[in-house]
């Protein structure tokens, strides 16, 4: 079976489709599949629910699905460094499902294990609680939490082998496993690809039962958030 495809155009086809679930790997702009997510917006399709910490930064990222309004609904953690994120969800243009990270991170990876729903202790007594089942476990209240399955997951490794076996790069590793083994679907966007056997097993971060479809973009911009740098002092 082969996985690997010509063009992050050529990736999606087929496979995204306007109402869907999708989750999106990436941490800010660390660890984003650039290349998917552009043929995502390139693509036209609307009224999706974008699974993703938070949504990039303004016209870059998920941010670019935000300018075109093909996103209908966020479910993340964290909104402030997206200024049109913030802009649509007090306007009421947007909808939004607040999660705790760790939570969302287990609600993905739950999904990706067949594991339906579990109990967690954040959000116990916040508004994050409201309408959910309230349970006692060894003296301390926990709230049920549903998983996550999205219809399509687009990730971001740094390596794959012809078989979709993966190797992430350090942090860039963050959502991107949890994604890519809860997604229906999974669409990876790599900087190298190699034969399969390249790869020490030993080495492999997620293995290549969960990945469906390769794309290679080999210089991908990793464009930087926020720069910070430090004036040097005269001795």
């Amino acid at each position: 079976m082969n996985k690997v495809y010509p063009s992050a155009e050529e990736a999606l086809r087929g496979v995204v489709q306007d109402g869907q679930m999708l989750a999106v790997g990436g941490f800010g702009l660390c660890g984003i599949p650039e290349a998917l997510i552009a043929a995502l917006r390139d693509s036209g399709v609307k009224d999706l629910t974008v699974i993703s910490n938070n949504a990039g930064v303004d016209g870059f990222g998920l941010g670019q699905l935000l300018t075109t309004r093909q996103i209908r609904k966020m479910i993340s953690s964290y909104v402030g460094e997206n200024k049109e994120f913030e802009r649509q969800y007090l306007a009421g243009e947007l909808e939004l499902e607040f999660t705790p990270q760790g939570t969302l991170a287990e609600k993905l990876r739950a999904g990706g294990a067949g594991i339906p729903a579990f109990f967690v202790r954040t959000g116990v007594g916040t508004l994050i609680a409201e309408g959910k089942e309230a349970r006692e476990f060894d003296g301390h209240t926990y709230i049920l939490e549903k998983a996550l399955v999205p219809d399509v997951a687009l990730v971001k490794a740094y390596k794959a082998d012809k078989s979709g076996n993966l190797v992430f790069r350090r942090t860039a590793r963050n959502f991107n496993p949890a994604a890519a083994m809860a997604g229906r679907l999974t669409v990876v966007e790599v900087e190298q690809l190699v034969e399969t056997g390249d790869i020490d097993p030993d080495a492999v971060h997620l293995p290549g039962i969960y990945v469906h479809r390769i794309v290679v973009n080999a210089h991908p911009e990793k464009r930087i958030e926020k720069i910070t740098l430090s004036s040097k002092k005269e001795a």
